[in-house]
């Protein structure tokens, strides 16, 4: 085994794989971007090496200087996580050229599998059922069109390298194509160096099923059953599950054997994830690709087989044997994994930066666990992958697993960005999902009762902020300001919701507070410990969280959020100078093209300009029919959150 190690990621995969080392007793080397200089997983590493500037292309992607730090350091290996150069054939030819083990598979694997289309190739040779489409090397847009006619609409139009949902568009009609096809290359080659695709018939209710398989230098090679990954948007995997619901058993070992077959065509070695697309109605499985590395979705599988992936894969780099014979291996209870994002779903999923002003998770257990690379005070950086933690559940089975998602997913709280857990506690409770009815097409079909509209807030929660603000007053100013002595202290409070405003009186008794919302009335008693309330509301005991941060409030209470801005009644905001008509932007990024021509009439929702931020493209719409006055960036410049980016004159 080895004794040192290094690194090649950052964030959670990069704690997560310190953290099996450090249980073998393998010391730790981690590599940083600037961005990463006080990062969590640098503080984990026995050993850290600065890579340079934050953005990836200068730090995490270069190749040379993360050889060059594992043999200044003395590492015997190194682990790539995922993303980054763990998929890269050069990188893992280079470290076996060095004399440093690469823990993944072969360079040969990589290359075989690397390309979408290659691997489609083989795969048929080896007689795995491929979907419908067209494969082959010629990218002239005209004969790609052409393809996709005979094939069918709808069709998908798929980046050959790459995944993470980046280079994919989905075409209903013949005369959409020219424009998703330039969209799609665009992002591929941003994101993966390379703009080639393939185009593929696209099964409109398919379910999305991937089995993890592993092999050894030794011939050994097994499947660690499947995961079930069909609850995603934009082809990016939003809840992930391990065993796939209401699988056949007699599929379940259909599949695990063709995902062995392809492993061994191409001289496996080390964790993989060969990825099926199923047809829901016929529950026919079509070999998508195969993944050469560890998956974020890992997890699932080591909570339902009770095996650490990471030291199996250490294990088999050091030469070793796999742990474990197929018929060693079974699956025990069901397990859950929700992907944790600092993103807004009311604003269309768009990335989220910012400090982590509060942040408080669920207890681990045996049934909870929680893989993060931040922690409180942490920032969120544009340069990488919004994401903030994954949350994982198990239980004895699904629906044990389902009560024990829904909990913890109450008790996670995040203030100081927008994150997704509203949103994937409205999922786990959805009807759709917690029968196990899934399919890709689940979010989008259930799109408005996912995500509804902001709903106004109670008369509770109005009533627990206006108890917190008044005992955070008191705690600074004796007598603070807006009391009135008139046979009681009395001060009104107002919040900001969206674009309403709403009004609490607040009235201190000898007995405790009359708090009174609207038509509705409380006796109250409170007390407020930092961020923690505790209140009795008409003799219901209450424990709840209120952040305060600037005129922003956030409330915590029976495991719901709710987000106002405070009206201090002694201050006032100006105004912005432009008004309504200078379209913003929503999030750092660049500006990838301009769609609009100065001075010409548009209608409401046509597309403005694309701005790309994180690799994925983002399109600026029209909020109203109106003309275009100005453009105020040109396609290639680099914009940040709030910038004006368009002088929009509605009608």
């Amino acid at each position: 085994m080895f004794n040192k190690i290094l690194i090649a990621n950052r964030g959670e995969i990069a704690c997560r794989v310190i953290k099996t080392a450090k249980a073998l007793g393998i010391a730790t080397v981690a590599v940083y971007s600037d961005a990463d200089a006080d990062a969590r997983f640098v503080k984990l590493a026995d050993e850290a090496y600065r890579l340079g500037p934050a953005p990836a292309a200068e730090s995490y992607l270069r190749a040379d200087l993360i050889l060059a730090i594992a043999l200044q350091s003395g590492a015997q290996a190194v682990h790539p996580g995922y993303g980054f150069l763990s998929e890269n054939e050069d990188f893992a030819a280079a470290c076996e050229a060095a004399g440093i083990a690469f823990i993944g598979p072969p360079a040969s694997a990589i290359a075989a599998m690397g390309s979408k289309s290659a691997a489609k190739a083989l795969m048929e040779k080896a007689g795995v059922p491929l979907v419908p489409g067209y494969h082959g090397d010629e990218q002239d847009p005209a004969l790609l069109q052409k393809q996709a006619n005979a094939i069918g609409y709808p069709v998908l139009i798929k980046a050959s390298s790459g995944g993470g949902g980046k280079g994919m568009r989905i075409v209903e009609q013949a005369g959409d194509f020219s424009a998703a096809l330039a969209s799609c290359q665009r992002e591929a080659r941003a994101s993966f160096g390379d703009d080639k695709v393939l185009v593929e018939k696209y099964l409109t209710k398919p379910r999305h099923v991937e089995i993890q398989v592993f092999a050894d230098k030794l011939g050994g090679c097994v499947y660690l059953f499947e995961r079930d990954c069909s609850v995603q948007r934009r082809h990016q995997k939003v809840l992930e599950e391990a065993p796939a619901p209401h699988l056949p058993q007699a599929t379940r070992e259909a599949m695990g054997e063709a995902a062995v077959a392809a492993a061994r065509a191409v001289g496996y070695v080390g964790a993989g994830t060969v990825e099926f697309i199923m047809d829901v109605d016929t529950g026919k499985f079509y070999f998508m690709e195969m993944n050469t590395r560890l998956q974020v979705e890992h997890p699932v599988t080591e909570m339902i087989t009770g095996q650490d992936l990471v030291a199996w894969q250490l294990a088999v780099a050091a030469g070793g044997e796999l742990p474990l014979k197929q018929e060693q291996l079974a699956i025990r209870g069901h397990a859950i994994e929700a992907r944790i994002y600092a993103e807004d779903p009311d604003k269309g999923f768009l990335p989220s930066t910012g400090t982590l002003v509060h942040l408080a998770t669920p207890v681990e257990s045996a049934c909870v666990r929680i893989d993060a690379g931040v922690e409180q005070g942490d920032a969120i950086s544009p340069f990488y992958d919004p994401m903030i933690a994954k949350l994982i559940v198990w239980g004895e089975t699904r629906e044990a697993a389902l009560r024990q998602m829904d909990a913890a997913l109450a008790q996670y709280q995040i203030v100081g960005l927008s994150s997704n857990v509203s949103f994937l506690h409205r999922i786990v409770n959805h009807p759709s999902f917690s029968s196990g009815q899934v399919d890709t097409g689940l979010i989008a079909r259930h799109h408005d009762e996912l995500l509804p509209p902001p709903a106004a807030p109670a008369a509770r929660q109005l009533a627990l902020l206006a108890l917190a603000e008044a005992l955070a007053d008191q705690a600074c100013y004796p007598a603070p300001a807006g009391w009135r002595l008139n046979g009681q202290l009395s001060r009104r409070f107002a919040f900001l919701h969206g674009e309403e405003s709403y009004s609490v009186e607040l009235c201190h008794q000898a007995s405790g507070f009359v708090v009174r919302v609207g038509a509705e009335s409380f006796a109250a008693s409170a007390s407020l410990s930092g961020n923690q309330l505790e209140a009795v509301l008409d003799g219901v005991r209450i424990k709840a969280v209120v952040v305060r941060r600037g005129a922003q409030r956030a409330l915590f209470d029976n495991g719901e959020r709710l987000s106002v801005d405070f009206i201090d009644p002694y201050a006032y905001t100006e105004l912005g100078v432009h008004g309504e008509t200078h379209l913003k932007a929503p999030m750092p990024g660049r500006v990838v093209a301009l769609l609009a021509e100065i001075g010409k009439k548009v209608a409401k929702g046509s597309p403005l300009l694309i701005l790309e931020a994180m690799k994925m493209e983002h399109t600026i719409t029209a909020p109203g029919d109106g003309v275009v006055q100005d453009f105020y960036f040109s396609a290639g410049e680099q914009v940040n959150d709030g910038d004006e980016l368009v002088d929009f004159a509605a009608e």
